[in-house]
């Protein structure tokens, strides 16, 4: 009976982490995304640094 629990704990362990970062790998993405957007639409007139919305 034990070890039919902990497979199936490991079982909901792997499910829950697998979940997690297809998640993650989605947050990422738009992060991506929203990042490229921000760098190909950048105001015009060039090096003022009031118009960046990163500090790099």
């Amino acid at each position: 009976m034990v070890p039919v629990l902990l497979v199936l704990l490991l079982a909901l362990i792997l499910f829950g982490a697998g979940f997690a970062l297809k998640a993650l790998w989605w947050i990422a993405i738009a992060v991506l995304v929203v990042w490229l957007i921000g760098f190909v639409v950048h105001p015009a007139g060039g090096t003022s640094r009031r118009g960046r919305w990163y500090r790099w």
